[in-house]
């Protein structure tokens, strides 16, 4: 029960401190790249659906169900600026092969990046691990996404090398509430069972654990590359239909958050999407920060804020992929 509130604290006592309003406040994002993954469906779409509307040169849909991408793909061209080409990419983070094979079609077509938003995830569910070994929600929420931004990477610098409008390369990785929560293993991330289905743990706290390491991740990557500014965030609680795919394996937590919590204070995707769009656009952005919505700073986790566990990922993430190239 502690868990539940710790997460209603963040959940209700984490608002926003800014107003922000896509229409007017997304400036011209002319001649930029973007690609989103999980746009298939929930803050994923109606971020792309914000974008698609200034102007971009490109939007990729990273969707590990094709024909929900192509859906999405309809829904965002209907709205898009003329000039904006909308592409699907199949994407599924859980494998490193489709990871690559979705980064190789992306920079057979593209050589820059200039919004990379790293969306997609998965709650709870079922105990297994992945094709590569990985606890199935690590796996999804951070390794693949840590493996396309590797991929990425180069896209980013040239972006940064010739920009096109008012705002540097960005990379937003969502995290949430959770990275915070006490049901968290006493050290953060367990490293030494990350390849196992860590069946000691909830599924809950395995949840928390990938969007603690989202968390602790944006600081490195800021670190090593000045070039491109890179940000994690907490999109806050939103109707989505993550929680419920969720509730299978979730245990009693998740039933609560369901049942309870969500309907309180849950907010639509057109509420959810915005410190996402924020972070994306905004030229008041620091890299390496963490950022609940809108733009508010400082009530992240002590582990966010002292970098301890987020060098230490990195040097994990980096033995785990090297090797892995396009």
């Amino acid at each position: 029960m502690s868990a539940l509130i710790d997460i209603f604290k963040a959940m209700f006592f984490g608002g926003g401190i800014r107003k922000f309003n896509p229409a007017v406040d997304i400036p011209s994002l002319a001649g930029k790249v973007i690609l989103v993954t999980g746009a298939n469906a929930g803050i994923g779409k109606q971020t792309a659906i914000e974008l698609a509307q200034h102007q971009p040169a490109e939007i990729w849909i990273g969707a590990r169900n094709v024909q929900s991408g192509n859906e999405a793909a309809s829904e965002i061209k209907a709205v898009a600026s003329p000039e904006t080409i909308v592409n699907v990419v199949q994407m599924d983070l859980s494998s490193l092969a489709s990871v690559k094979t979705a980064a190789k079609q992306v920079v057979e077509k593209t050589d820059r990046m200039d919004i990379l938003l790293l969306n997609a995830g998965m709650m709870a569910g079922p105990p297994g691990v992945t094709e590569d070994g990985y606890e199935k929600q690590f796996a999804t929420n951070f390794v693949g996404h840590a493996l396309l931004l590797k991929l990425l990477t180069p896209n980013l610098l040239r972006a940064a090398q010739d920009p096109k409008g008012a705002t540097e390369p960005r990379v937003v990785i969502l995290s949430s509430a959770g990275h915070k929560a006490s049901v968290l293993p006493k050290e953060g991330i367990d490293f030494s069972t990350l390849k196992t289905d860590q069946m000691h743990m909830g599924g809950m706290t395995k949840y928390c654990q990938s969007k603690l390491a989202d968390a602790v991740y944006a600081a490195p990557i800021a670190k090593r590359y000045p070039q491109f500014t890179t940000v994690a965030i907490n999109p806050g609680e939103v109707l989505t239909d993550l929680f419920n795919k969720g509730k299978d394996g979730g245990g009693r937590l998740m039933a609560l958050l369901v049942a309870v919590v969500l309907p309180l204070i849950g907010k639509p995707v057109t509420e959810g999407c915005k410190n996402s769009l924020w972070s994306a656009t905004s030229s008041e952005v620091e890299s390496g920060r963490f950022y609940d919505p809108i733009g508010k700073t400082g009530a992240e986790s002590e582990n966010v804020k002292n970098g301890k566990l987020g060098e230490r990922l990195w040097e994990w993430t980096e033995s785990e992929l090297n090797g892995h190239t396009l």
